[in-house]
């Protein structure tokens, strides 16, 4: 069994889950940082802030889930399949938008949710307008999970 194929299949899973988990460990972490200070002075508005904190969290379950397709799609969990270096370098690429995408967008979903807190500390009632703005983020995200997938169905093994 040629080896390179399962290391660079192996390698796009982890970049997927390894990239997107790190932007959504930063987006997630921007947010908790706003809305602690905002829970310092109004400890009431714990849910709308534990909300918005929420949202860059998903990449990271994207980056995840795709990571997941390529164990299941190389018999890694049970018997290995024959993966040759074509085919891995395929599904390294197919790991790609959403390990970048993941990454980033994460982060810049975060900044966009910190920016929401501010919103709900003057105007707690505004949460559902405090939520739209960081939604837009994910739309990328969800477009990367899907050329994901799509892309890692067209590596036929």
């Amino acid at each position: 069994m040629d080896i390179l194929g399962i290391v660079l299949a192996f390698a796009g899973a982890a970049l997927a889950a390894g990239l997107a988990g790190i932007g959504s460990s930063i987006g997630v972490s921007i947010v908790g940082q706003v809305a602690a200070g905002l829970i310092t002075e109004e400890p009431g508005k714990f849910g709308q802030t534990l909300i918005l904190q929420a949202l860059p969290g998903t990449q990271g379950i994207y980056g995840l889930l795709v990571a997941f397709l390529v164990i299941f799609k190389i018999g890694a969990i049970g018997t290995l399949k024959a993966v040759t270096p074509g085919q891995g370098m395929a599904i390294l690429l197919a790991c790609l938008p959403i390990a970048l995408v993941g990454l980033f967008s994460a982060i810049a979903q975060g900044q966009a949710a910190a920016a929401s807190i501010g919103l709900i500390a003057r105007r707690p009632e505004e949460l559902g307008k405090g939520i739209i703005y960081p939604a837009f983020v994910e739309t990328y995200a969800v477009l990367a999970l899907i050329a994901s997938i799509l892309l890692l169905q067209g590596v036929a093994l």
